[in-house]
């Protein structure tokens, strides 16, 4: 398995809630999870994690080359972001590669958690299979107070032994798996300076 830094990357939109949700319930669980089914705990790939002064596309694409496995945070404005998509399309690429997803080999390398909506997802979002998560799609800090948090962590659990399942099954890492062109960053535009009455 030389080649892999980390076992899984985590892709998501920053718009909407989903990033507060995966921060605040979704990340710890899976790490305690994942930690309760197998050792060494995996290593989880997630950009707000960066360090700083590193150039953030670079970044982004050597951690998905060199991750074993796609876990996608599904709403809609996943499929609205070029960074998302260039993401999504480099884990298919490989799948395609090895051949993965057929019918003769159904398995894939991208877990999906399905978060909100999906009725409004484009027809290739919404033929996956997916763990719904959207009746525990609640962001707030409150949630782990909630009734709801106990069965939400129990699917968590379900949803870490099947991730550990499936990187036993991992091929081989290969210095050329496809990454799709991310695009540049958008850069905020300079604040105009405040008009000064004479």
């Amino acid at each position: 398995m030389s080649g892999y830094e980390y076992d899984i990357f985590i892709s998501y939109s920053r718009h909407g809630s989903a990033r507060e949700w995966m921060q605040n319930h979704f990340l710890p669980a899976l790490n305690v999870c994942l930690a309760d089914e197998i050792a060494p705990t995996p290593m989880i790939y997630v950009d707000y994690t960066m360090p700083k002064a590193v150039d953030w596309p670079s970044s982004l694409q050597r951690a998905l080359q060199r991750s074993k496995i796609m876990v996608q945070v599904l709403a809609p404005h996943y499929f609205q972001s070029q960074w998302c998509m260039a993401e999504w399309h480099s884990m298919r690429e490989r799948q395609r590669m090895l051949g993965l997803t057929t019918v003769e080999i159904p398995q894939g390398l991208i877990c999906s958690v399905l978060y909100a909506d999906s009725q409004n997802f484009p027809p290739d979002g919404r033929n996956v299979s997916w763990w719904d998560f959207k009746k525990f799609a609640v962001p707030f800090p409150a949630f782990r107070k909630s009734e709801d948090y106990v069965p939400f962590f129990a699917m968590v659990r379900a949803l870490a032994a099947d991730i550990v399942e499936l990187l036993k099954q991992v091929p081989d890492w290969q210095p050329d798996w496809p990454i799709i062109e991310m695009p540049s960053p958008v850069l905020m535009p300079p604040a105009k300076l405040p008009r000064f009455g004479r």
